[in-house]
């Protein structure tokens, strides 16, 4: 009985106009909210590391994505407006789902366009009180967020930076 149940409503919902089945869809899943991210690299592999007024550890440039922005637009946009930096996005993003405070992370290898000076880079935004290129075997303690990120785009490119809490773990 409740197999057949289930299948009018399928029915009944396959009938429907598509926006009217988006509108449902919307209503009863979980509302996650998306950012795009770039793990900034310059030419001798130095990562770029910003940290934030209201956060206690170092994150990666980036934000959220505003209504109908697609990520590579947002990543781009983010870093200039926090760094100042024009990036080019390099490769396939990663992707983290985070279902626990319902976020989606969109992550972006990016290296910046030539002829910026990348020693005199200051806050563009002020929400970020410091910025600053860190060797990838050298990382501060990172946010949590910033953490998966590098393990996510590690898995990726096979590549992997190390944090400051991996390292020290390993030097135990």
């Amino acid at each position: 009985m409740i197999a057949a149940l289930h299948r009018l409503a399928l029915q009944v919902f396959g009938a429907l106009p598509r926006g009217v089945r988006r509108r449902i869809v919307r209503t009863v899943s979980p509302s996650f909210t998306v950012g795009a991210v770039c793990v900034v690299s310059r030419a001798d592999g130095r990562v770029l590391l910003v940290r934030q007024r209201y956060r206690h550890h170092w994150g990666l440039p980036g934000g959220l994505l505003e209504r109908g922005e697609p990520t590579a637009v947002a990543a781009r946009r983010e870093v200039a407006e926090e760094t100042g930096l024009d990036v080019e996005l390099l490769g396939e993003p990663a992707v983290v789902v985070e279902p626990g405070p319902q976020r989606v992370d969109v992550i972006y290898r990016a290296s910046p366009r030539a002829g910026q000076d990348l020693d005199a880079l200051a806050p563009h935004s002020p929400e970020i009180e410091e910025l600053r290129w860190f060797a990838p075997d050298a990382l501060p303690q990172v946010q949590d967020e910033t953490s998966t990120a590098l393990v996510a785009l590690g898995r990726l490119d096979g590549q992997r930076l190390r944090t400051h809490t991996e390292r020290r773990a390993a030097d135990d």
